[in-house]
């Protein structure tokens, strides 16, 4: 009742918001630099670890075994990591020449990973079934914000409320699962580090030009890149270092 309760007052927040458009300025990074023939050199490279992750990820799973991801999750897991193969590539295209119109390929990427690790969440902590059940539908509601913003951009302002809950109602929602259902592994300390690593990012994000400015080798949204894919990291090892906890095997 608590999830649904949280889930209907966003929603019902955002709808009488009005519609959000994409803020002046958006696609206004700090650092604009150019090297090697690339425009926006860092903010392109620095997406360089998602890669790393996400392969590592969607291989460890493939080739080896993963005693940290339930079987009926692992549909899950594999989406997130493909996820975030796909916002290295996307967050790239993007930031080598920032626009609406590669903004898409930038968000559409961090909808698949943001919706598979909801539903990690809830087949972790409710049920492996309900969490596998739920993935589809999960990725058709991000999908579907993507496409929304874009058709309300192309006839006006733009409206970002579909996707403003798509990326804040699972980290809002992530905190009360991992504290009010317990988990079916061990070592839930590790989807923590998701959350924390998530938090930290969305700060050096806003960060972004004080940051370069104060440090002027790198700019905020270079770091938040980094920092994010670090905690993306937290998953690969949540799923070879953890375990079923006996107590609740069986019923698994």
């Amino acid at each position: 009742m608590l999830l649904a309760g949280v889930v209907l007052a966003g929603t019902i927040a955002v709808i009488v918001y009005g519609p959000i458009p994409q803020p002046e300025g958006y696609h206004l990074f700090a650092d604009q630099r150019g090297f090697f023939g690339i425009p926006n050199f860092w903010n392109v490279v620095s997406n360089l670890p998602f890669l790393a992750v996400g392969l590592a990820g969607f291989i460890i799973l493939r080739t080896r075994p993963s005693p940290g991801v339930l079987p009926a999750l692992r549909p899950a897991y594999l989406t997130f990591f493909l996820g975030t193969v796909l916002v290295a590539f996307g967050s790239g295209y993007y930031h080598l020449a920032p626009s609406d119109d590669s903004l898409v390929w930038d968000r559409l990427p961090m909808t698949i990973a943001f919706m598979a690790f909801l539903a990690i969440l809830i087949g972790e902590h409710i049920g492996p079934a309900i969490g596998a059940r739920l993935l589809l539908p999960f990725l058709a509601v991000g999908l579907f914000s993507i496409v929304y913003w874009r058709l309300t951009a192309q006839h006006g302002s733009g409206d970002l409320r579909p996707y403003v809950l798509v990326q804040f109602l699972p980290m809002l929602l992530a905190p009360l699962l991992l504290l009010l259902f317990p988990s079916a592994l061990t070592r839930p300390a590790l989807l923590w580090g998701v959350l924390v690593a998530y938090g930290f990012a969305k700060v050096f994000e806003e960060l972004d030009v004080p940051i370069y400015r104060f440090v002027r080798g790198i700019s905020g949204h270079s770091l938040k890149h980094i920092i994010a894919a670090a905690g993306t990291y937290f998953l690969v090892l949540a799923a070879t270092r953890r375990g079923v906890r006996a107590a609740i095997s069986i019923q698994i």
